[in-house]
């Protein structure tokens, strides 16, 4: 499905769907697409919110993971939000955990899929190589099991944006701000239910970072995708989702 972003408020932003919200949170170098498929299957049954961060555009004092939370709580604000369930993958799900150990009150679950704020490689070990298409090419494939997933329009956009000098001081601020924003010990302080969907070969926040956050995080289930990377709704949307219905779908009395 094509998704259509609205302005409100000075936000930009999906909004589909009605009911309980869902909001989704996207990574660094995330696209709209990455939901695609999420999208058309919960927009059935959730009103699905998608805020469009300001990662390429922020003022760069304030380019970094606080910067995002506080927009995040904004944009919440300009919309009237509550009682949401939160989803994000990779810096998203760092923004989630921070917006829910700041704002548990609006929040009913979590859902982190590849979610950095314990460790994490950075663009696979390196940041943004500006001017070398094949490079970026190699390093967003980095981020798939299968290789074939990192599709030519997606390569393309992540090329155009590190072509600008100030967007990459942006990326490189918040990357650095996420490496140095260790969550460790504030995870036992989250109380809501939570999902942790990971790749089982994801190279960027390995297996070993989704066991801590299981360990860490009181009320917290962990399900592994096999044959998947960073971005488990991307690779397998099917199975993503029915982890995620399961998830949500309240058990039989």
């Amino acid at each position: 499905m094509t998704l259509s972003v609205k302005e409100k408020g000075g936000f930009k932003f999906v909004d589909e769907g009605s009911g309980q919200v869902l909001m989704l949170l996207h990574g660094l170098f995330g696209a709209l697409s990455n939901w695609e498929g999420v999208v058309d299957r919960f927009s059935k049954s959730y009103r699905v919110v998608i805020p469009m961060l300001p990662i390429y555009d922020m003022p760069i004092k304030e380019a970094g993971l606080e910067g995002l939370r506080k927009f995040v709580e904004d944009f919440v604000a300009e919309m009237k939000l509550d009682q949401m369930i939160i989803m994000g993958n990779s810096l998203g799900g760092h923004v989630a955990l921070l917006y829910t150990l700041h704002n548990e009150d609006r929040v009913e679950k979590l859902i982190l899929t590849g979610s950095s704020g314990l460790f994490e490689n950075a663009m696979g070990g390196s940041y943004p190589r500006r001017g070398s298409y094949d490079y970026i090419q190699e390093r967003v494939a980095y981020t798939f099991y299968d290789p074939r997933v990192a599709a030519k329009d997606l390569v393309d956009e992540v090329f155009e944006t590190t072509k600008s000098i100030p967007k990459c001081m942006r990326i490189v601020a918040i990357a650095k701000s996420a490496q140095r924003n260790n969550l460790a010990s504030d995870l036992p302080k989250i109380q809501v239910p939570t999902l942790l969907v990971w790749g089982l070969n994801d190279t960027i926040t390995p297996p070993m970072v989704a066991y801590e956050f299981n360990r860490l995080i009181p009320n917290s289930d962990l399900r592994f995708i096999d044959n998947c990377c960073h971005a488990p709704m991307m690779e397998h949307p099917q199975k993503f989702n029915q982890i995620v219905e399961t998830f949500l779908t309240p058990a039989a009395a």
